[in-house]
């Protein structure tokens, strides 16, 4: 009970900080999109422990915050020319030309790169990583500007050519790559270089943008966005949506087993165990937001699990089971015939499996790492 309640104090405490951040930089009120402030908190205190993850949470927390208002300034809020003034700026790392919108994001998002590069040096790393946070955040604002263009100009793009700028705009890299910076152990310096992601971490982007997309297409359809179902469906007439959303999930469900056998196998990956547990996380966090719904972008969806998670205390009176005798309880068996219990045990995963983050199976370890049993209430399946 006090260990619980000692959490939810810290995470009380972090949150309050994180808010305090975003007011400070204009983000809280900057007048359009969506505030998720405390959806972006909540999704990675959910999913790491403390103490030792404390300042990764925050950064993540932050870092999917100036995600989610730059992402609404390109989708609804500016002009083509803005966004181009915004993302040249960003090329340069200067905000010179900047007003209003634009120069509120970017002085927000140096705030972060700088306060991230000097926290690395601080906790002993022996490179400046700054410049190759800026070039991450600058692919990732120079996707969302190829996608605004697209969608500006009607002009349909190809499937190749949109997974290929996908992966990118959903920007899990550009969280959890500067992120595992600073677990122990860390990422490799080189590894941050854009364009050069291991196996691993592209296929977590490649997951959670088709997780996102089969949740938002009908606003994306109705917003004149492209969309990866749209565009399947466009280039196979004689399927339905639904066709398309299951080619979707068996894309999902490939690239989910091909995610876990690099996470649990030796060999497939030389990422740092830790940081293979942040793109796990990563891949829990999208799990929880799209696989079954939109709750990311619900203003109601979540609120019970935080309330519960942040600020409820543990009910203090919780009554114990009661006990019923089991030679009470055993029914009789004088007339009746001894049956040997019948067990299946096959397996099959299903693309309409549901997931939750409040039902997990017992972890069971293998090869050193925390996984979870074969549960179809799990949180995520175990592809083993």
């Amino acid at each position: 009970m006090q260990n619980y309640e000692f959490k939810q104090s810290i995470f009380k405490n972090e949150l309050k900080e994180l808010t305090r951040w975003s007011q400070r930089c204009g983000l809280t009120n900057i007048g359009f999109g969506r505030e998720k402030s405390t959806y972006c908190y909540y999704a990675i205190a959910a999913a790491t422990n403390y103490p030792h993850h404390s300042y990764v949470r925050t950064f993540v927390a932050k870092s999917a915050i100036m995600i989610t208002v730059a992402d609404d300034f390109f989708d609804a809020q500016a002009s083509l020319n803005e966004l181009q003034d915004l993302t040249n700026a960003l090329r340069r790392w200067d905000s010179k030309g900047l007003r209003s919108h634009g120069k509120v994001i970017f002085d927000a998002l140096d705030n972060l790169v700088s306060e991230a590069a000097e926290e690395y040096l601080q906790q002993g790393g022996t490179h400046n990583i700054k410049n190759s946070l800026e070039d991450l955040w600058y692919e990732t604002f120079l996707s969302w500007l190829t996608e605004t263009k697209w969608n500006k100009n009607g002009q349909a793009p190809s499937i190749d050519e949109y997974m290929k700028n996908g992966m990118i705009s959903i920007a899990t890299h550009t969280m959890i790559l500067p992120a595992s910076c600073f677990l122990n152990p860390s990422l490799p310096y080189e590894k941050l270089k854009p364009n050069q992601y291991e196996t691993i971490t592209e296929l977590i982007m490649v997951i959670c943008r088709l997780l996102n997309d089969i949740q938002s297409y009908e606003r994306e359809i109705e917003e004149g966005k492209w969309n990866f179902l749209q565009l399947h469906s466009m280039m196979n007439p004689n399927l339905g949506m639904e066709d398309s959303i299951a080619f979707g999930r068996e894309i999902i469900d490939k690239k989910k087993k091909e995610f876990l056998e690099h996470f649990l196998v030796d060999g497939h990956s030389d990422l740092p165990k830790s940081c293979k547990l942040l793109h796990l996380t990563c891949l829990k966090v999208f799990q929880m937001f799209y696989n079954s719904r939109n709750a990311f972008d619900s203003d109601t969806q979540l609120l019970e699990d935080i309330n519960k998670a942040i600020y409820l205390p543990l009910s203090r009176n919780m009554k114990a089971s009661k006990i019923v005798s089991m030679h009470n309880s055993r029914p009789k068996m004088k007339h009746l015939s001894m049956q040997k219990p019948q067990l299946s045990w096959s397996f099959k995963h299903k693309s309409t499996m549901s997931f939750c983050v409040h039902q997990v199976s017992r972890p069971v370890l293998r090869n050193g790492y925390a996984i979870l049993s074969l549960n179809p209430k799990a949180f995520l399946p175990a592809f083993i």
